[in-house]
């Protein structure tokens, strides 16, 4: 009897552990996003390497450029349209698509 009675409270008491709950917020993730969009600065279209414009018909045929900007490390970012849909991408200055 002593044993059921042990073992029950052990049981008890470890479900008690995970009863308790944890609040957590993701502002660290919107702060980083707003960071990335203000390292960029707008440049030309014609200011837009030769290969990064290759890249992005070769990908994108018939897409057109419509903004451009470029950061500190030579990546730019790219908003282009195709057709009647709008679309921002990523590259560096050789023309390899970047994921952000």
């Amino acid at each position: 009897m002593k044993k059921l009675i042990l073992s029950t409270a052990i049981i008890l008491g470890s479900l008690s552990i995970y009863a308790s709950t944890s609040t957590t917020t993701e502002k660290t993730e919107v702060t980083t996003v707003s960071v990335q969009q203000k390292e960029y600065t707008e440049v030309s279209a014609d200011a837009v390497p030769a290969a990064v414009k290759t890249a992005l018909q070769t990908a994108y045929p018939g897409a057109k450029l419509e903004k451009a900007y470029v950061n500190e490390k030579k990546e730019y970012k790219l908003e282009i349209s195709v057709g009647d849909q709008k679309a921002t991408v990523y590259s560096d200055v050789n023309g390899n698509w970047l994921k952000i």
